[in-house]
C-alpha cells in the first residue's frame, strides 16, 4: 500500500502545528509577562510602575495582533517576530536602566525569555538567529545611549551569561523543527493509512454483503434443484417400475414371441434395470455432491459391454441412415469398474454421435489395449462442435451454439455426465473437434 504526501498537505498540517505552538507562546506571554513586574518592584522600585504599565500594554497589543493575524490567516512567523521585538525592547531597556548590582537579575530574565522562545517556537533556525542578533543590537544601542558604566563592567555582571545562553539557544529550533516536521509527516501517513483501511473495510463489507446475497440466492436455487431432482426422480422411478412390470408380463408369455422379439425384450429388461440402478444412485443428492461417489465395482469384460451398447444402438443409427463401423476388439479385456456406469458412459458418447451426425455418415467404434489401458474411441463424421466450445462442453448444463445444417437441439448434458462418471471411476475422457467431425476417447486401466 503506497501512500504519497503532497506538498500542499504537508504545508497545511505544518501550519496547523505551527499555529498550535504559536498560540502556546502568545498566551504564555499574555499571562506571565505582566507578572515580571514583581521583579521590577523588588529590584527596580524607581521605575517598576512605568514598566508594569508597559508590560500590560505589550500584552494587550500582542493579544490584539494575535487575533488579527489568525482572522486574516497571516504568517505566524511575523507575529512571533513582532512579539519578540516588543519583549526585547523592554528587556534591553531595563538591562540599561537598572543599577549595576541588579544587572545580573535582568540579564537572567532576558535570557529566560529568549530560551523560552527557542524552546517553544516552531520555525526555521534562521529566525532565531535574527532575533538573537536583534537582541544584541538593542543592548548595544541602549548601552551606548543610556548607560553610565563601561563595557567590561556591563558584560561581567551577567552579560557574558546572557550572550552564551542566547547564542546556544539558537541551536534548539533547528533540531526541534526537524523533529516536529517528521512527526507531522508521520501523523499524515497514519491518518491517510487509516482512511485507506477504512475505505478498504467498507469495500470488503459491501462485497461481503453481495457475497451473502449471492450465497442466499444459490442456497435457494440449490433447494429448488434438490426438490426438482427428488420429484423428477420419484416420477421416473414410477415410470421405470411400470416398464419393468409390463416387460415382465411379456416375458411370462415368451413362448408367443419370435427370436428377435425375445432379444428386444431382453434389451428392454436390461436397459430398465440399468436405469433403475442409476436412478437409485443419482437420486441421492448428498452422494452426488460428496467428494466421491459410491460405485458397485466388479470385474467384467469391457469389450463385451462395448459390444452390447453397440448392438443396442444399431437400430437407432439405421433410422438416420448412419453406418456404425465395428472395430471392437474381440479378445476379452477385464476391468474392475461399475459396469452400469461404464456402459452409460459408452451409451452417452455413442448416442451423442448418432444424434448429431448427418445422414449417410460413418461412425467408427474402436477399442484397443494401449500401455495397460483399455481405450474406447468414437470417430464421428458429424457436425463439429467447434474448438470454442471445447472448454465449456463438460459443464453440468450447457446449450451449445446451433451449427449450420443441424436441425436438432444440442444439449451438452450427456457429455458432462459421461465426463463425471469417467473421472469418478479413475478414467480419463478426452475430446477433439475439427472440420472432419468429432473424436471421443475414453481410457481405463485393465487388470491382469
Amino acid at each position: 500500500m503506497f501512500i504519497q504526501i503532497t506538498k500542499e498537505e504537508l504545508a497545511r498540517d505544518i501550519s496547523k502545528r505551527a499555529w498550535y505552538q504559536t498560540n502556546n507562546i502568545i498566551f504564555s506571554i499574555i499571562l506571565l509577562y505582566p507578572v515580571f513586574s514583581i521583579v521590577d518592584f523588588i529590584y527596580a522600585d524607581a521605575v517598576w510602575l512605568q514598566f508594569f504599565i508597559i508590560r500590560i500594554i505589550i500584552s494587550v497589543v500582542i493579544y490584539a495582533l494575535h487575533n488579527f493575524f489568525q482572522r486574516n490567516n497571516y504568517n505566524y512567523r511575523i507575529l512571533l517576530h513582532i512579539a519578540f521585538l516588543l519583549l526585547s525592547v523592554t528587556s534591553a531597556l531595563l538591562c540599561t536602566l537598572v543599577n549595576i548590582e541588579q544587572l545580573n537579575i535582568y540579564f537572567l530574565l532576558y535570557a529566560v525569555i529568549i530560551l523560552f522562545f527557542n524552546l517553544q517556537v516552531f520555525w526555521e533556525p534562521i529566525h532565531s538567529i535574527i532575533q538573537t542578533l536583534v537582541a544584541f543590537l538593542l543592548l548595544l544601542l541602549f548601552f551606548s545611549l543610556l548607560s553610565g558604566y563601561n563595557l567590561d563592567l556591563y558584560i561581567s555582571n551577567g552579560g557574558q551569561f546572557f550572550f552564551i545562553t542566547a547564542a546556544v539557544s539558537c541551536l534548539i529550533p533547528a533540531t526541534r523543527y526537524k523533529v516536529i516536521e517528521r512527526d507531522v509527516r508521520s501523523q499524515i501517513l497514519i491518518e491517510k493509512s487509516n482512511e485507506q483501511l477504512k475505505e478498504q473495510n467498507r469495500d470488503i463489507n459491501e462485497k461481503n454483503k453481495i457475497i451473502d446475497m449471492q450465497y442466499e440466492q444459490l442456497r435457494k436455487l440449490d433447494e429448488h434443484k434438490n426438490s426438482f431432482i427428488n420429484i423428477a426422480g420419484h416420477d421416473l422411478k414410477n415410470l421405470i417400475g411400470s416398464i419393468i412390470m409390463s416387460n415382465n408380463m411379456i416375458q411370462e408369455e415368451d413362448y408367443r414371441l419370435s427370436v428377435d422379439q425375445k432379444e428386444f425384450v431382453g434389451y428392454i429388461s436390461d436397459s430398465a434395470d440399468k436405469m433403475q440402478y442409476m436412478l437409485n444412485k443419482l437420486m441421492d443428492v448428498k452422494e452426488i455432491e460428496s467428494p466421491e461417489m459410491n460405485f458397485n465395482m466388479e470385474v467384467f469384460d469391457v469389450n463385451a459391454e462395448v459390444l452390447h451398447v453397440y448392438k443396442g444402438l444399431i437400430e437407432t443409427a439405421q433410422m438416420k441412415n448412419i453406418h456404425l463401423v465395428d472395430n471392437i476388439l474381440k479378445l476379452p479385456l477385464h476391468v474392475r469398474l461399475d459396469k452400469v456406469f461404464v456402459g452409460q458412459v459408452f451409451q452417452n458418447l455413442l448416442s451423442n454421435s448418432i444424434k448429431f451426425s448427418q445422414t449417410n455418415n460413418n461412425i467408427k467404434v474402436v477399442t484397443s489395449l494401449q500401455r495397460q489401458k483399455f481405450v474406447f474411441e468414437i470417430i464421428d463424421e458429424g457436425i463439429a462442435i467447434g474448438q470454442e466450445e471445447l472448454d465449456m462442453m463438460f459443464n453440468k448444463l450447457k446449450t451449445l451454439n446451433d451449427a449450420a445444417g443441424s436441425k436438432e437441439s444440442r444439449l451438452g448434458l450427456g457429455l458432462s455426465i459421461a465426463k463425471l462418471m469417467t473421472k469418478e471411476m479413475g478414467g480419463e475422457l478426452t475430446y477433439r473437434s475439427d472440420d472432419n467431425g468429432n473424436y471421443f476417447r475414453v481410457e481405463f486401466y485393465v487388470i491382469n
